[in-house]
């Protein structure tokens, strides 16, 4: 391994992100690049730091290169996100995939991934999903019933990610080796825990907490980062989204939604009647919840929905550099797309490019909304990239 990559959000950066760094340099990474989430998160809904803190906190814990992973594929399913954060590593070189896993075996994983494209699994799941069962459920027990053992890998949220990643490689024949590695100290959404003496905690547990309470369990310069951020009105005001998102679908017409990714099955039709009564975003989940859908495809539905995101995207057609060491900075040159600090520069590249770009700044101008300190529009095009 020479220049390893890693597919993340970082919201927030946590000390378990810098121990996953730090483990992939001495495991032989002469470079480490990252590919993150900007202007929204796979969760549906937006960062709650800006990308730019993000940024610097991995940069100055060991990371040496930062691409967007944008908007329209941040707010993706699992499957969706993996393929588009592989294809981005791949374009820049990378030569292996870093990433956490519950159960940390590349070939169990990649054993997995070939398993999902398997034609005589496809019976199998749709014969669950007719019986009401949710999509991972369905595919897991289908799984399951093929290879068993194999169901329960597809169980956990990180093997799932993991997993979709493997797949990906194999589906782009990507020149990316996988090496997953254990998550310490903390399961994802658990409670905090420690690894060799640190404090650990998940993102999803940090975000359920106040800032304060991150301390133990981001680096300092992080949290001092994050503490900055705060008093400059950075963070994500919760209530500002909630508004925001209620109000651009209140003013949508309602056949838009049929256009929405993510709408099947008359779902466009109760997404209509819920805009029409709810007054909070989590009643508008709660109309819209079936066994079906799952409430994170839910959320990431709404946002679709809100933001116009189409329910068909290309490949990602160019490399936003986020941040970087300036010593790394040449290695753009070899990159397999379109790469550099300018969004207006990469969206005149092509028309793919061009359509991506507007999507993405449009994420960008609505999470600036949603923060403590309203900020202006166009940050995706005037934002400086953190050069180290």
């Amino acid at each position: 391994m020479k220049f390893a990559g890693i597919i993340t959000e970082y919201d927030p950066f946590h000390n378990g992100h810098a121990a996953q760094l730090a483990a992939a340099r001495r495991a032989g990474a002469a470079c480490i690049a990252v590919c993150m989430s900007s202007g929204a998160v796979q969760r549906g809904g937006v960062p709650i730091l800006p990308d730019a803190v993000r940024a610097r906190a991995a940069l100055e814990a060991g990371a040496d290169l930062v691409v967007a992973l944008p908007a329209p594929y941040a707010c993706a399913t699992a499957e969706q996100f993996a393929a588009a954060g592989v294809s981005l590593l791949a374009a820049l070189g990378c030569d292996t995939l870093v990433f956490g896993a519950e159960t940390p075996d590349a070939a169990l994983l990649r054993q997995a991934a070939a398993l999902l494209q398997r034609e005589e699994l496809q019976p199998l799941l749709r014969q669950k999903l007719s019986a009401g069962m949710t999509y991972a459920a369905a595919r897991a027990e289908a799984a399951e019933a093929l290879v068993p053992g194999m169901g329960a890998l597809l169980r956990t949220p990180n093997n799932i990610l993991g997993i979709e990643y493997c797949k990906a490689i194999l589906n782009q024949k990507a020149a990316l080796q996988p090496m997953p590695l254990p998550r310490w100290g903390a399961a994802h959404g658990g409670a905090a825990g420690e690894h060799n003496g640190t404090p650990m905690a998940s993102a999803s547990y940090l975000r359920q907490h106040t800032l304060e309470e991150w301390a133990p369990f981001v680096p300092q310069t992080a949290m001092e980062l994050y503490r900055k951020a705060a008093a400059e009105g950075q963070l994500l005001d919760a209530q500002k989204f909630e508004t925001a998102v209620l109000a651009l679908l209140r003013a949508a017409p309602p056949e838009r939604f049929a256009r929405a990714r993510g709408v099947s099955e008359g779902l466009e039709n109760r997404l209509a009647a819920a805009v029409r009564e709810a007054d909070s975003l989590e009643e508008l989940y709660t109309r819209l919840k079936t066994k079906r859908y799952p409430h994170a495809r839910l959320r990431r539905l709404v946002l679709d929905a809100a933001l116009e995101f189409p329910a068909e995207l290309p490949e990602p057609p160019y490399l936003l550099v986020l941040g970087a060491r300036k010593a790394v900075l040449p290695r753009l040159k070899q990159a397999w797309l379109p790469a550099g600090t300018s969004l207006a520069d990469l969206m005149r590249t092509g028309e793919e490019a061009r359509k991506i770009g507007e999507l993405h700044s449009r994420a960008v101008d609505f999470s600036s909304l949603c923060r403590c300190k309203i900020r202006p529009m166009g940050l995706a095009f005037t934002a400086k990239p953190v050069i180290l």
